[in-house]
């Protein structure tokens, strides 16, 4: 699976993942230690908090080194013949005939309120590679939305 992330993103999450591998992981380690040097590990919190402790991290570090391995940087295109991460476009919702403005973008970057919608998402996922003219059919808990793409600024 292809993660889309922008430069800025890719590069804010190698420096998080050195940080979590070297700087929490060693607090971790100390809490660990900390907590064995109190005796008998089988009934001690310190040491049960430690170790969840450990296990999230843990799990948070292999999730950035998934994303980091199977991301895509995003590229500012001249293109726009269709959507593509990096693409902001504008959308008629089919029946109310309210416009919506859209940017598609990666990882991390998703921001509803600012109409920054992930390559992730379902609304995301469903514009990707759409061309204008075409209707877009977007399944929500609340029901589906079909929408007109209308505009992709290039």
């Amino acid at each position: 699976m292809i993660t889309y992330i922008s430069k800025e993103q890719y590069e804010k999450l190698k420096k998080e993942l050195e940080y979590l591998k070297t700087v929490e992981r060693e607090k971790v380690a100390k809490r660990l230690k900390s907590a064995f040097e109190l005796g008998d590990i089988s009934e001690n919190a310190e040491y049960d908090i430690a170790m969840n402790e450990k296990e999230r991290l843990e799990r948070k570090i292999m999730e950035i080194e998934n994303v980091l391995r199977t991301a895509k940087i995003i590229r500012n295109t001249k293109r726009s013949d269709r959507i593509l991460p990096g693409s902001k476009f504008e959308v008629i919702e089919k029946g109310s005939n309210k416009k919506y403005t859209f940017t598609l973008v990666g990882f991390g970057e998703s921001n509803p309120l600012e109409g920054k919608i992930s390559t992730e998402s379902p609304l995301g996922q469903a514009f990707l590679n759409k061309k204008i003219g075409q209707e877009v059919l977007v399944k929500t808990p609340k029901g589906n939305t079909v929408y007109v793409i209308k505009k992709i600024y290039s």
